[in-house]
């Protein structure tokens, strides 16, 4: 499997988040700009998850999936089951619900968090509650490539 080549506006990966895509900035989900994408790529597909939570191993943050393929993901996606603008774009339970939640440990703690993204070559239909574990479960066997950037925030 290729890996996809990944890059966030503000942030480096092993960086420090910028506030403004965090639970004490704005809470606004990040644009990503991608390489090597796939020509066979259909949708794509972003998680984003607390890889440093003390009680819930990569505990999930955000899920959309079914997102257009192609070498950018729009910052500052909205919240909704439904993306107003992305017609087939959906958005799982996590600790945003339906929506992007941005890190935001407790006070005075550091926790790193991973953006994993996804290219597919079909979109993904989910029963509801639409979840990170039900999402890999159904995309098995349709993931083509995946990249990851990672970060911290206290």
């Amino acid at each position: 499997m290729d890996t996809l080549l990944l890059e966030c506006p503000g942030m480096e990966d092993g960086g420090r988040f910028p506030t403004v895509h965090t639970g004490r900035g704005e809470d606004r989900s990040p644009e990503f700009l991608i390489r090597g994408l796939s020509p066979e790529a259909r949708t794509l597909a972003v998680t984003l998850e607390d890889i440093s939570h003390p009680l819930f191993r990569d505990f999930t943050h955000w899920l959309v999936w079914n997102l257009p393929a192609g070498p950018k993901i729009p910052g500052a996606i909205p919240g909704g089951k439904k993306i107003p603008g992305l017609e087939n774009a959906r958005q799982g339970l996590g600790y945003g619900l339906y929506r992007y939640a941005g890190p935001k440990p407790p006070k005075g703690r550091r926790h790193r968090y991973r953006f994993t993204v996804y290219a597919l070559d079909r979109a993904i239909t989910l029963p509801f509650p639409g979840t990170k574990g039900r999402f890999l479960k159904r995309a098995e066997g349709h993931i083509l490539q995946r990249g990851s950037l990672t970060g911290y925030f206290e």
